[in-house]
């Protein structure tokens, strides 16, 4: 009987054992990514519960599906929530825990370390830190911190696929990550595949105005750069005053070029028809405001690039330059396909609210 009591022991001990080694294998090992800030941090495999902080940090984990992982975001992306479309899908966030302020003044700054303790995620995603920052934010509060980026502010710069990768494979969203590349270079492509033909002397003389850029903007704020103009081939008149980044562009050179067509960031457009009314002689001066050829676009740099706005703009834009070239193509309809895609709902109907329809005549030409 002793010898069939310790052999029932043994038995139950080797049966715990086994299921101790399975439980292992199967729980999540940890891995060791190099991060944007070129760090090596350990991460535990598939972090259920994370932060994001910094221009589009959080947009990235949106774009990747795992919005429902986060535990806490920042008071920006509360208090000011028109524009963002992957804020917009995901309404759920505003009920989050505030981690800290945020926006410009947090860029390269340390979240709220108590708010972020409290809510106790695995990992904290942050973007443009400086890497020794990073290191000493990890040791203060022992949680692995993880540098991401948009690449060069306010334009659109290939390193985001380098963060996208790498935040996938912290959450296990690898196979996302990649539909997402994938599907934006798909679309950079055709609209490149549409518009690289079109010799430079057939190319309509364009201007963006309105830009935002540290605050909202007027008539003169534009940009060399401006990325669905670059996506779309258009005669970008910025270009020739200068050959990349953002400008403000005196009025009397901007009379000077007289675009045939302009497009306005609506995130400026009150200002501009507000300027309008009060000096329509000016405005008057320019062939496109006379022939009410200015376009609403949506705003894209809000906190960084966001990407689907950039590549929406950018088919409008085609639609209006080059209609023949872009006659299968729907504003609208493209609009909601990109949308859906990167950030899992339909954000257009928001959009139109803030901004009105896009690619539309600015209404106060009409108001005359």
């Amino acid at each position: 009987m002793r010898k069939q009591g310790l052999l029932l022991v043994s038995m139950i001990g080797i049966a715990l054992s086994l299921l101790l080694v399975a439980f292992v294998a199967a729980s999540p090992q940890p891995i060791t990514i190099t991060d944007m800030g070129g760090r090596k941090v350990q991460v535990p495999g598939a972090a259920e519960r994370i932060i994001c902080a910094g221009p589009g940090s959080l947009r990235q984990i949106c774009y990747l599906g795992a919005q429902d992982r986060v535990v806490g975001v920042e008071r920006m992306e509360k208090d000011w929530h028109a524009g963002r479309p992957y804020w917009i899908a995901n309404p759920d966030l505003a009920r989050l825990p505030t981690i800290g302020p945020g926006g410009p003044a947090g860029i390269n700054a340390e979240p709220d370390l108590e708010s972020v303790l409290r809510v106790r995620p695995d990992v904290l995603f942050l973007s443009y830190m400086e890497p020794a920052r990073a290191d000493a934010l990890e040791r203060k509060i022992g949680v692995p911190v993880v540098l991401l980026s948009m690449g060069r502010f306010a334009t659109f710069d290939e390193a985001v696929y380098d963060s996208l990768r790498i935040a996938g494979r912290v959450l296990g969203r690898e196979a996302r990550a990649e539909q997402i590349v994938t599907f934006v270079e798909q679309a950079r492509k055709d609209l490149g595949r549409r518009t690289a033909s079109i010799k430079e002397d057939e190319k309509p003389a364009v201007y963006i105005g309105a830009i935002g850029y540290k605050g909202t903007q007027g008539i003169e704020s534009t940009d060399a750069d401006y990325v669905p103009f670059a996506w779309t081939h258009a005669g970008n008149l910025a270009r020739q005053v200068r050959q990349e980044g953002h400008l403000f562009l005196d009025r009397e050179k901007l009379l000077a070029l007289n675009p045939e067509v302009v497009f306005l960031d609506g995130g400026g457009l009150a200002l501009v028809a507000s300027d309008y009314r009060r000096k329509g002689g000016y405005y008057r001066s320019l062939e496109a405001f006379r022939e009410r050829r200015v376009h609403v676009l949506f705003p894209y740099n809000w906190y960084a690039t966001n990407i689907g706005t950039a590549l929406a703009d950018a088919y409008a834009v085609g639609r209006i330059l080059c209609p023949k070239r872009f006659a299968d193509i729907d504003p609208d309809a493209k609009a909601e396909e990109i949308f859906t895609f990167l950030v899992g709902g339909s954000v257009l109907d928001a959009m139109k609210e803030s901004y009105g329809r896009l690619g539309r005549v600015a209404d106060f030409l009409s108001a005359e």
